[in-house]
């Protein structure tokens, strides 16, 4: 099953947050006051005036207050951007430098969305409204990386691996050269085998997490230029070749972080293997 997108998830939790921010607004608070207070003093303002009037009138205010609420660009701005922070929430990282990072790519989100919610309605609004649907997606995979990255970097048994395997196999390759027995030398070859493999997965995964790495700084860069294009294009650009190109750099960005990711579990769980040898001990 296609996992929902992030933006997708988001934009229906912002319309009921924001039903609620307008809901315990302190205008709706005067309102039900207000009614409650002028049904018990002032029931009948003027002759005809029925019992549930005010209260009618209290309805009808909480209704703008919630339209108002809800077609306001700062407040759907501000209840979105709060939402994403919530969801891809940076300190959830424990690397310093990570977490920066995530926190760039979030203020970057959270200025291209106020810089869109103001757009009046029309072509112009609809297509950077496409644009936020993939700076979702890319926020959301910004993320994902970085808890890979975050998680690789606090794992111990990578840190213990990388340290104990390379003394293992200089350890093993001299139990060969001593070793006359053909059996002995059997198993040492294959424990010698398991763990130069297990080498082999370790290095591809520090290489994979290298480029995780510097993915991770392109594409906070890449964020940066999107919010500086995304400032500049007007309602000429909606059909012209920078819009297309703004929504392809985005798309292009989006595919090459879904490319590492998947490269880092391709080589992830191969990282582990090849540690004991043919009867389960450590070689």
């Amino acid at each position: 099953m296609d996992r929902e997108r992030a933006r997708e998830r988001i934009e229906r939790q912002a319309r009921w947050a924001i039903v609620q921010y307008a809901l315990f607004r302190w205008e709706s608070a005067v309102v039900i006051a207000g009614a409650i207070l002028l049904s018990f003093f002032l029931p009948h303002p003027f002759p005809g005036w029925p019992i549930w009037g005010w209260g009618a009138l209290a309805i009808i205010a909480e209704l703008l207050i919630v339209y108002t609420s809800l077609t306001d660009p700062e407040t759907n701005a501000r209840v979105v951007a709060e939402l994403f922070r919530q969801r891809f929430n940076p300190r959830r990282i424990h690397d310093k430098r990570l977490r920066e990072q995530v926190e760039r790519a979030l203020n970057y989100h959270e200025r291209v969305e106020r810089l869109v919610q103001r757009q009046r309605a029309g072509v112009l609004r609809d297509r950077l409204l496409d644009l936020t649907q993939q700076l979702g997606n890319w926020l959301e995979n910004i993320f994902r990386l970085a808890e890979k990255l975050d998680a690789y970097q606090a794992d111990a048994i990578i840190r213990r691996d990388r340290e104990s395997v390379p003394q293992d196999i200089q350890r093993l390759r001299a139990a060969l050269r001593r070793e006359d027995d053909l059996a002995v030398r059997a198993q040492l070859q294959a424990a010698l085998a398991n763990r130069e493999a297990q080498w082999r997965s370790l290095e591809a995964l520090d290489n994979t997490m290298d480029r995780a790495r510097y993915q991770l700084e392109s594409t906070i860069s890449a964020l940066g230029t999107i919010y500086s294009q995304v400032r500049l294009i007007d309602v000429r650009d909606v059909d012209s070749d920078r819009a297309r190109r703004l929504r392809q750099d985005i798309a292009d960005q989006v595919a090459a972080l879904q490319d590492i990711m998947q490269a880092i579990e391709d080589v992830y769980g191969s990282s582990g293997d090849g540690g004991r040898d043919g009867n389960g001990a450590a070689g």
